[in-house]
Order: structure tokens, then C-alpha cells, then sequence
């Protein structure tokens, strides 16, 4: 890899990095030059893999304007071999204090797509020799107009009273089913949605739905119609029973404020909660791979093993 330079960008660069093809462009990605002009990409955490002058490899961090959490990897792209994008993520990492989170975005139902699998092998291969490994899934899954399922009429459901009434509820879900935008509120806002959800989802209360069954609270849902998408932000089961019914009402909601399209994320290893985002009509958009640090970043002579194999 004697040929190869790696070095982060400059200002001004950003069709530099545009210049790689997009190998997954069936994705919903922001563009890196609105990224830059947003302020979430920046020359300096953005870095380049050229060989010949051309970029095989390019990785991009992002961290919004006003977060307070530490850049994570949202752009890595490798038309090369494993090791070169590795040598890419470890001087990166060294620049940047370490490694970051990496969340590796895919094509739904990747791993049922020969053409995607051979796109996303050498990055996420080079993701395991940079010291990253994989800690979970995330899929985001989207309702776009599908009749709702008609409900089983055991529940009731009204608006919540405020902010004490959803806080009290929040306390007694150990494992929300939905959380939608986890990983932005924890890098952004350094809020852990499951907690504390209204930290971030800041409407007004009458936006989250109880469920009753006999008067009784069994489930709660936080909608929100103003995001980036109208979403399903956090949905929560006292009684698991209520899932179908609490699903579809916070669909409801959303669909009666005008809403075409509805959001919701859910970790990959929650079967059942799949399932039934499937009955209610959602299909999935998108995983979301994660990988995090391992025990310690890799050495710098290690890097320079890399970028120089004997």
C-alpha cells in the first residue's frame, strides 16, 4: 500500500469525497455538501483513501451543531481491500481521540441480497481490523398509507394528562418496544430515550396515548408529527397485549394530523415487536448496523503495519 494516501479533507473538498460513486444509493442518506453547509460534516472529520489520486476509500463523522456527545461514524464507503480501510479508520481514529461509534447503514433485509453483501463486506470487514466490533441492529421500518387493522375493542385510549403522568408510566416499562431516533437522542441531546423520552420528544403531552383496559394504564405511546418524519418516538407495554391495538392507535393519531408516512425503529432481536409492526403495516426502510470500540484502539504501530505491510 506504498501509493496509498490517507488524509482528512480541507475546506472546499467536498466534491472530492463526491467524487467516489455511492455504492448503496437506494439509501436515504443526507448528501455530504448539505451535510457540510448543515454543519453536521466537517473537512476535518471527514477522511480519504486515494490511490493514484483516486478515492477508494472515504469516511465521514457527523456531529450536529449543539450536540454534546462525541462524532460518530455516518458515511464509510471502501472500493478497495479490507486493510486499506482499516489504515483509513485507524489514522482516524488517532485524530480524533480515539474510536467512535459506526453505524454501518444497509439496505433492508441486507443479508438476503447477494448484491449488497459483496457491496458492504470489505467496510465492514475493515470496521473488525480498525478495533470495531458489532454491538446490535437496529431496523427503521415505515407506514405509508396500509388500512390499519381493525381494533380488538378491549382498550380505550385518550391523551396523556402531562408531563407527571408519562413519566410515572415510563418508569414501570422496562423495554420499550419502539424507540425511534435512539442513537440521535444519546449523541445529541446525551438523552437515554428509554428513561427519559421526554427530554427529547419535547411536544405537548396530549401527543402521547394511554391504553386502558378497565381504567387501567397498559401501554403508552409517544408520537411526534413535526420531526423529520412523523414518528412513532416511544412505544411502552405494561400488558404486552395491548401491542396490536397501541400500534395502531398511534398510527391513528399521527395519519388524523396529516401525516403520510410514519417512522418507527426497533432493534433487530425483537421478534415479536417486528411482527407486529408487520401486521400494522410497516415495512422495513433500513438497517442500521452498530459497531463500537473494542477493548482499545489499535496501536500506531499497528496503523503503520497497515498502511506499510511487510
Amino acid at each position: 500500500m506504498t501509493d496509498l494516501v490517507i488524509r482528512p479533507l480541507v475546506a472546499g473538498e467536498e466534491n472530492l469525497f463526491d467524487s467516489m460513486p455511492d455504492p448503496l444509493p437506494q439509501l436515504r442518506q443526507v448528501g455530504y455538501a448539505d451535510g457540510i453547509a448543515g454543519g453536521g460534516y466537517r473537512p476535518e472529520n471527514t477522511w480519504v483513501a486515494l490511490r493514484a489520486g483516486r478515492v477508494v476509500g472515504r469516511a465521514a463523522w457527523v456531529l450536529p451543531p449543539g450536540a454534546v456527545g462525541d462524532p460518530w461514524l455516518e458515511r464509510f464507503d471502501l472500493d478497495a481491500e479490507p486493510e486499506v480501510g482499516a489504515a483509513l479508520l485507524c489514522a482516524a481514529h488517532e485524530a480524533l481521540g480515539g474510536p467512535r461509534l459506526y453505524y454501518a447503514s444497509m439496505p433492508a433485509h441486507w443479508r438476503r441480497r447477494p448484491e449488497v453483501l459483496a457491496v458492504i463486506k470489505a467496510p465492514m470487514a475493515a470496521a473488525r481490523l480498525a478495533g470495531l466490533v458489532e454491538r446490535g441492529e437496529r431496523l427503521r421500518c415505515s407506514w405509508t398509507g396500509t388500512p390499519l387493522p381493525v381494533a380488538s375493542g378491549r382498550y380505550t385510549f385518550r391523551p396523556a394528562a402531562d408531563a407527571a403522568e408519562i413519566d410515572a408510566l415510563v418508569a414501570r416499562i422496562a423495554e420499550p418496544d419502539v424507540l425511534t431516533g435512539l442513537e440521535m437522542a444519546r449523541a445529541v441531546g446525551g438523552v437515554d430515550l428509554a428513561t427519559d423520552p421526554l427530554a427529547w420528544l419535547t411536544g405537548p403531552a396530549g401527543d402521547w396515548r394511554i391504553a386502558l383496559d378497565a381504567g387501567e394504564p397498559v401501554g403508552l405511546a409517544g408520537t411526534a408529527g413535526q420531526a423529520c418524519y412523523p414518528l412513532i418516538g416511544y412505544l411502552g407495554l405494561i400488558d404486552k397485549a395491548v401491542r396490536a391495538d397501541l400500534l395502531a392507535e398511534a398510527v391513528r393519531v399521527l395519519a388524523a394530523g396529516g401525516a403520510r408516512e410514519v417512522v418507527a425503529d426497533v432493534d433487530a432481536y425483537r421478534v415479536a415487536v417486528r411482527a407486529e409492526l408487520e401486521r400494522t403495516g410497516f415495512r422495513q426502510l433500513r438497517s442500521r448496523v452498530v459497531f463500537g470500540p473494542a477493548a482499545g484502539p489499535l496501536s500506531g504501530s499497528a496503523v503503520a503495519a497497515m498502511r506499510n505491510p511487510a
